[in-house]
């Protein structure tokens, strides 16, 4: 209690991190900590009989009559800086999550006490190094990308830069331009974040690498460099950011709240008014529409995509399996020279049965959007898993009626491709432990070889049309950045590799963009497919999963503006205009008890 004629107390506001409790609750500043609470602070306080942590949201509030707020029990060290704590509120609301979730994300991963973020820490460049603010321009296409994308009227630019083509270059340019106080650079994995700072120090640039240099991040004078999480770097204010490979689904969190890394950072640089740059060599639709497009010359985007070869296995009966003469006689002429890899991609965790017709080989599909079609039970009629259109069981190209589920196993492509090959095959999967072997010729897995696997002479999907039909309405985006990704490991078109795609679609917009380095054949289409459907960036979703699922999409019904659908038990879709409509109704339904997951721009619908 306040004795009469004492000073009011400094009282704040603090958000539990209890991410049950969405309440907000203020507590009393003892004098010893008033130095080191500010907004952002991590905190502990005595809550229901139990200590926890919390985060101060707000200073210098006014409690509500007649309460009298407890003190603070424990001082924590830093969080997050003020301009970050408001961006957590946004995006708490922007994917219907705790704010204690993001402020997490946004605080050090040990304790850090005011005024330690000022210590030298390894970013720093060593003796010899060129003086802060003088790093040297990369010269080259990157001079005039960067120039095109700083000096034009959109604040937000996409660059299209083929995947053989160095897109550090673009960073180390940008830094170049700006200097490294304050500028933000985003990588898809960790291995790409340390190999750009370390070529940023090695060109005199002081970086901090996320998460372990959040210390020095915090201070504000150097580059910052990370991976998804780096989103929330502790900068007060940041004067750039560049995205390198923007498209890649690492930028999305999996788990519930399902927020994306490109969007947080596209808001942050909106709230500070500085240019954003978003590298990739296959934009998605939902960008083009955001920002400007800037690519290279013609000439320059197709020498830096790969040979790419489509075997059409329209005419092929199902029962001959996935190995055509086209594929074995590419197999056997790379493992026959020195060094020559192989990588088959075979995706053995398929999103979706394959059907095809008995008859004459052809894909079952839907015949207004094209995408897969789904058949719950044989004989059954078939139902597309994107625009709901059922139409009976027959085949579009040749009226059979005769359909058969194609099924197809990594394990057994190893055993049989070694055979083919006439060597040993390595097996890789999302779950292989082991490491590659450095002189392994022909690799077969699942698409994590492409992220495990250093360099191939050649790739090949044995069933591309996996990737293609997946139950997803950005599937064929989805499946250009795949192929992207294995152009990475082959290199440009005079490095004499290859990729090679088995499909029963030969004429897929997705392959005809691989075949002629130009994603602008698969964009334009699909931009043209999502503004009939009214999908993003036409329209909203949201899902519903979860036990709870029925009781909360009832209540979302009677909200303006949103239109709910059942997609199967306990999976709600939900639809809306605009992100606004979307989140407002969220953030104001009370949420029924039981397991409940809320996804905002969900990927597998």
């Amino acid at each position: 209690m306040t004795a009469p004629g004492d000073p009011a107390p400094r009282v704040v506001r603090v958000a539990p991190d209890v991410p049950a409790i969405h309440r907000r609750f203020d507590y009393t500043v003892p004098g010893s900590m008033s130095s080191a609470i500010r907004v952002g602070s991590r905190v502990r306080i005595d809550l229901h009989g139990r200590r926890v942590a919390a985060w101060v949201v707000e200073d210098n509030v006014v409690p509500p009559a007649g309460v009298d707020p407890k003190p603070i029990s424990l001082s924590s060290g830093e969080g997050p800086p003020a301009p970050v704590v408001a961006l957590a509120e946004w995006a708490s609301w922007r994917w219907a999550g705790p704010l204690s979730s993001f402020l997490g994300t946004g605080s050090p991963p040990r304790v850090v006490r005011k005024g330690s973020a000022a210590r030298s820490g390894p970013g720093v460049p060593g003796p010899g190094s060129p003086a802060p603010n003088t790093v040297p321009s990369p010269g080259g296409a990157s001079v005039g990308i960067v120039t095109e994308a700083l000096e034009g009227a959109a604040p937000l630019s996409v660059v299209r830069l083929a995947p053989a083509l160095d897109a550090s270059l673009i960073a180390l340019e940008l830094v170049h331009r700006i200097g490294p106080a304050g500028v933000l650079l985003l990588a898809p994995s960790h291995t790409r974040a340390t190999l750009l700072a370390d070529r940023l120090r090695r060109a005199g640039a002081p970086v901090a690498l996320l998460p372990d240099d959040w210390e020095a991040a915090a201070t504000g004078e150097r580059v910052v460099v990370g991976t998804r999480s780096a989103a929330w770097a502790p900068l007060s204010r940041v004067k750039s950011v560049a995205v390198l490979d923007a498209h890649d689904e690492a930028y999305r969190e999996e788990r519930s709240p399902t927020w994306s890394a490109v969007d947080v950072v596209i808001e942050r640089a909106r709230r500070d008014r500085v240019p954003v740059v978003l590298v990739t060599p296959c934009p998605p639709v939902v960008l083009l529409e955001q920002g400007r497009l800037v690519t290279t010359d013609r000439a320059v985007e197709r020498r830096g995509w790969p040979v790419v070869e489509v075997v059409d296995r329209t005419g092929d009966d199902p029962r001959t399996g996935l190995f055509s003469e086209r594929l074995v006689q590419l197999l056997r002429s790379v493992v026959d020279t020195p060094s020559g890899r192989v990588v088959c991609i075979l995706n053995r965790k398929g999103r979706a049965r394959l059907l095809a017709c008995a008859q004459c080989g052809a894909l079952a599909r839907c015949t207004r959007c094209g995408g897969p079609v789904a058949q719950k039970e044989p004989g059954g009629e078939l139902r597309c898993r994107l625009c709901g259109l059922a139409r009976p069981a027959v085949c579009a190209e040749c009226d059979s009626t005769r359909l058969k589920v194609l099924r197809i196993g990594v394990s057994r492509a190893t055993e049989e491709l070694s055979a083919l090959a006439g060597v040993e095959a390595t097996e890789l999967t999302a779950d292989s432990e082991e490491p590659i072997d450095a002189g392994s010729r022909l690799v077969v897995g699942t698409e994590a070889a492409l992220h495990r696997v250093a360099r191939a002479d050649a790739v090949v999907f044995l069933d591309f049309d996996q990737h293609l039909l997946a139950p997803r309405f950005g599937a064929g985006e989805e499946a250009l950045a795949l192929l992207a990704r294995a152009a990475r490991l082959i290199g440009g078109r005079r490095s004499g590799g290859r990729i090679l795609a088995q499909t029963r679609i030969p004429d897929h917009e997705t392959l005809r963009a691989a075949v002629h380095a130009d994603p602008a054949l698969l964009a334009e289409p699909e931009r043209k497919l999502r503004a009939e459907l009214s999908l993003p960036p036409f329209g909203v979703l949201g899902l519903l999963r979860g036990p709870g699922s029925d009781d909360y999409a009832d209540a979302l019904r009677v909200a303006d503006g949103l239109t709910v659908s059942a997609l199967e038990p306990d999976r709600w879709l939900v639809r809306a205009a605009d992100h606004p409509t979307l989140c407002d109704a969220l953030a104001v339904t009370p949420r029924p008890p039981g397991r409940l997951r809320v996804e905002v721009d969900p990927t597998d619908v």
